[in-house]
């Protein structure tokens, strides 16, 4: 009788502790950050994350980091630059050049230790971002695909929920989208099926060999596609529905790059290459006679009109969609929340990375390009590094009440310090005109520095940072090319390109210095004022640093003494006209192969 009770006891405690194994397996697992993705973007937060001790976890849905570089680019040849030799020992100059390393404290896990190539493989990038996250051993759930991501509120509290490919629940106090824009984009045209995708293309040239091909885009991804086949077909016509966008006459790295352009040249040449400009939008592929066309979609019971020089005449053997990629929203419980149309390029996002209808998720990395697109390089590593890190700021202090650092000096090394950071720092030089320092300058003599803001938000300074503005003057310090220099129908190569005489800076068409004055922080009804073109609302004062050749802003008389004389008489009595000394805040930037601190002894 005693054993059977035993063993009903025993039996009972089992069945008890079997319970509360599945309630506690089937509750949700809780993080303070959740990380969607583990590209470049998501290394790149998470290293922040990390770094800053937080309860954090990335997700990535395949077996490694950065997986998008296993399939991509097709022809696996990258385009970002990784310029070993700058003549330069300074790291922080030297990453101006470097577009494929992630911020980080150890030079060790700079890109130029696994490849010498100025274009490197891309596979290189694979085992890059590997190593990366293996080094600084970030948190990553890999074999994880996220979905149903939704707010929900939680003991007064607003949470992130989401669950992965098993079913396992999440909840986050803060997600962190890196997911990239990885979905090809295909036109919902008739006959759409029949085109080869970007995506599947293969890398046996022979395929090409004696074939009529177009390609449909005319981006850097139709253009290696081009170059990568053109020596073995008949000929390649590409179609798009603009004027060609060539980065040296934009200044925008995602427009096309010259080392894809070489079928422009035979273009031009008369070799048998074209390129058109039609709305594929308005057009249909079809096959007559086992060969491919691209027709125009006309109204029912009209006839299309055969002109005998129309180049739509042309047949074809192979169309081929190059149309880019887009932002998938699918991994959201309600699409309609962070995208107008599942066929939405961005998602929805404020100037501050943060989505304005789901409450504790931000977006970081190519998808937060929205902010910045066809303005700087915010789409792009060398970009969203500066970007992610900003990201990191912002949530310092709205979650755990830490203010952007930043450093307090006598108005007397105001002009060493503006100068050492336009000739030394890369997230100014790479998010030109979206990223500033900005100089908050005291009444008693006195001035702190904020490096890097997103000056978009600068009318919400105080609250994005912490650092309460007050009565202070506010100083912005921009790089920027000249309004109306840059653009697919200017010639950047004209004689008259480049400004010599510091008397006319403001005409200076290169990237250079620019240097705002207001009186006081500018407000939303300012920022309403600003032009399309302009990165801020009219200032009280604005200076600018003339071009430079090198993109070295600090010869004495081209550069220092004018910028100089600006800033005593901007700030009247303030500004002491003894020599300046160099700043300490700026030791980390310590060049052994020149020094800037005998030029700062200028006065008129």
């Amino acid at each position: 009788m005693i054993k059977r009770w035993i063993g009903m006891i025993s039996a009972l405690w089992c069945l008890v502790v079997a319970i509360l194994v599945v309630e506690v397996s089937a509750s949700p697992k809780e993080h303070e950050y959740c990380v969607i993705g583990a590209g470049p973007a998501g290394l790149q937060i998470g290293y922040f994350l990390h770094k800053a001790q937080r309860d954090y976890v990335i997700f990535e849905k395949s077996s490694a980091a950065g997986s998008f570089y296993t399939k991509y680019p097709i022809h696996r040849k990258l385009i970002s630059i990784n310029k070993i030799y700058t003549g330069r020992e300074n790291n922080e100059y030297n990453l101006r050049h470097d577009w494929n390393s992630l911020l980080s404290d150890d030079n060790r896990m700079l890109f130029k230790h696994f490849s010498r190539e100025m274009f490197p493989p891309a596979d290189v990038m694979v085992k890059y971002l590997g190593s990366f996250a293996q080094h600084y051993n970030l948190t990553i759930r890999y074999d994880t695909e996220i979905s149903d991501v939704h707010s929900l509120q939680e003991n007064k509290f607003h949470k992130i929920g989401m669950k992965d490919q098993h079913g396992k629940d999440y909840l986050c106090r803060v997600a962190i989208v890196a997911t990239g824009i990885w979905k090809p984009r295909i036109p919902d045209i008739p006959g759409q099926e029949l085109m080869d995708g970007y995506e599947n293309l293969s890398l046996n040239a022979s395929e090409y060999e004696g074939k009529s091909v177009m390609i449909l885009g005319r981006g850097n991804s139709a253009f290696e596609t081009a170059s990568a086949i053109y020596d073995k077909t008949n000929f390649v016509h590409m179609v798009g529905r603009h004027r060609i966008r060539i980065a040296w006459e934009t200044h925008y790295v995602g427009d096309l790059r010259a080392v894809n352009n070489e079928l422009l040249d035979t273009y031009q040449l008369k070799s048998l290459d074209g390129l058109l400009e039609y709305d594929i939008n308005d057009y249909r592929v079809v096959r007559e006679g086992g060969k491919l066309y691209l027709r125009e979609n006309l109204p029912p019971g009209s006839q299309w009109e055969d002109y005998d020089n129309d180049p739509l005449l042309t047949p074809y053997d192979k169309i081929i969609r190059c149309l880019g990629f887009q932002f998938d929203p699918s991994i959201f419980r309600k699409v309609s929340d962070v995208a107008a149309r599942p066929t939405q390029k961005y998602p929805y996002l404020d100037y501050d990375y943060r989505s304005p209808t789901i409450q504790g998720l931000y977006f970081t990395g190519t998808i937060a390009h929205s902010l910045d697109y066809r303005q700087s390089a915010g789409g792009f590593i060398h970009g969203f590094r500066y970007s992610a890190r900003v990201l990191s700021k912002i949530l310092n202090w709205r979650y755990h009440q830490e203010k952007w650092p930043s450093t307090s000096l006598p108005v007397s090394n105001l002009t060493s310090t503006i100068i050492r950071r336009v000739n030394e720092a890369s997230g100014l030089y790479q998010m030109f005109a979206y990223l500033g320092d900005v100089i908050l300058v005291d009444k008693d003599g006195m001035f702190e520095y904020i490096e890097e803001f997103p000056v978009k938000l600068l009318r919400k300074f105080s609250d994005v940072t912490g650092i309460e503005v007050g009565d202070r003057r506010v100083v912005v310090v921009l790089l920027q090319y000249g309004a109306g220099f840059h653009g697919p129908e200017e010639d950047v190569f004209r004689v008259d390109r480049a400004a010599a005489d510091p008397e006319y800076a403001e005409y200076s068409n290169f990237l250079h210095p620019v240097i705002h004055y207001f009186k006081e922080i500018p407000k939303e009804q300012g920022l309403e004022r600003r032009r399309r073109d302009q990165p801020l609302p009219p200032a009280d004062k604005i200076h600018h640093v003339l071009e430079d050749f090198s993109a070295n802003w600090d010869r004495p008389l081209s550069h220092v003494k004018p910028l100089n004389l600006f800033l005593r008489r901007t700030l009247n009595n303030l500004y002491d006209t003894k020599c300046a000394s160099s700043s300490n805040m700026f030791s980390k930037y310590k060049d052994s192969t020149k020094s800037l601190d005998s030029q700062f002894c200028i006065v008129s």
